[in-house]
């Protein structure tokens, strides 16, 4: 079993820097109302970024070995927070929207169910706590990536 460490550390008030493995500087934040300045983002949206990102690291390269013609992918995470403390995330959403031409859905389906099913560790990790849904959009690839393309 591999062990991980992340090092947080006090800037000011509640100004955090973090790094871990990858050794990249992280800032975190909270409200002016606790303390922060608010010149990051917070310890949830990190959390929103990390599913987003957990996924469409899957997703892509799954949909890349299929030769699927992926343009761009996009995605947007909504997160529902319960009014009392802990104020915990009670609900997920990720919406995906795939750019690009002759995208099957089939593809995208399964895609998105191996991720959420199989590799995406942070959506392992949230599971047992927090309902988790999806949703996906396939769109044409924009004017400006038909030309670059």
């Amino acid at each position: 079993m591999a062990t991980k460490e992340a090092i947080i550390t006090q800037v000011q008030g509640t100004t955090l820097l973090a790094r871990a493995e990858s050794r990249h500087w992280v800032v975190m934040d909270g409200s002016e109302l606790f303390g922060g300045s608010s010149a990051g983002s917070s310890p949830k949206e990190l959390l929103m970024f990390a599913l987003g990102g957990c996924t469409a690291n899957d997703v892509i390269p799954i949909l890349r070995k299929k030769r699927v013609p992926l343009e761009r992918l996009e995605i947007r995470v909504t997160g529902t927070v319960r009014e009392e403390h802990p104020q915990v995330f009670t609900e997920m959403h990720i919406a995906y929207t795939f750019f690009g031409n002759n995208l099957k859905p089939a593809d995208i389906e399964r895609a998105i169910e191996l991720s959420s099913t199989k590799y995406c560790a942070i959506s392992a990790m949230l599971a047992g706590n927090v309902k988790l849904t999806h949703s996906y959009a396939i769109l044409p690839p924009s004017p400006a990536q038909q030309a670059a393309g």
